[in-house]
């Protein structure tokens, strides 16, 4: 029988958002899943979040253009920023990153709330975790639930009092490993996932960034295969 209740998951091509979305729909969830091309120069990401889409048989999956590139201010969208590079997880400082895009998950969620709200659903599904992560400010508990208070003043059910928004955070409190192995457990291919903020042309990942070093501790302390293709290893 079909699911009645439907989620816009936050769908980026990372391994993060994969998980979200099998958790959302282990959860009983319809996903909707939403992606963005706004600039990114690792937008090999959306190639994989449309793999993900369609091997996890989402209802239905959009990708959305807003170009932040004119904004800059991130090694992400702005090509005169170097993504950094390390020899090893250990070297990652602590800060809030140039790999941050300013207000990105405040504009994602926003679209996506919009979404919701279309299809009669208050409930959105992001991968943010605030553990084994960057050191994002838009990634934190403290964000989330006031995101999700904002929402609640914003949305015309949740002010007629029809339904609220809730915004689903399941991997927030996980390290990396956290995530791969319940991911297993769902049966996420991780192979279809790209994590590397700085890919080569053929979209291998380059397995010095913040982003796969973390990916390859995740995999090796989780004790799972890591599938990624790295440029160097």
């Amino acid at each position: 029988m079909a699911s009645t209740k439907r989620a816009v998951v936050l769908l980026s091509g990372g391994l993060d958002s994969a998980t979200a979305l099998a958790i959302c729909q282990e959860a009983g969830y319809e996903a909707y899943a939403i992606s963005f091309r706004y600039g990114q120069r690792h937008a090999v990401e959306l190639a994989a979040a449309a793999a993900i889409a369609r091997a996890r048989r989402v209802a239905r999956h959009v990708v959305v253009d807003i170009d932040l590139r004119p904004f800059g201010g991130s090694a992400l969208t702005a090509d005169d920023i170097p993504v950094p590079k390390h020899g090893d997880v250990a070297e990652i400082g602590a800060g809030i990153p140039v790999t941050y895009v300013p207000a990105r998950n405040t504009i994602f969620l926003s679209l996506a709330l919009g979404w919701a709200e279309t299809l009669d659903t208050g409930d959105l599904f992001v991968g943010v975790n605030a553990v084994d992560y960057s050191g994002y400010p838009d990634c934190r508990p403290e964000y989330i639930e006031a995101y999700q208070a904002m929402a609640r003043l914003a949305t015309r059910a949740s002010v007629l009092g029809e339904r609220p928004v809730t915004i689903h955070a399941p991997l927030i409190h996980f390290t990396k490993a956290e995530i791969i192995r319940r991911g297993v457990e769902l049966g996420v291919d991780y192979s279809l996932t790209t994590s590397c903020y700085d890919p080569d042309a053929d979209g291998r990942a380059c397995g010095r960034c913040d982003s796969c070093l973390l990916r390859q501790r995740g995999f090796a302390d989780a004790g799972v295969s890591d599938p990624t293709r790295y440029v160097v290893s």
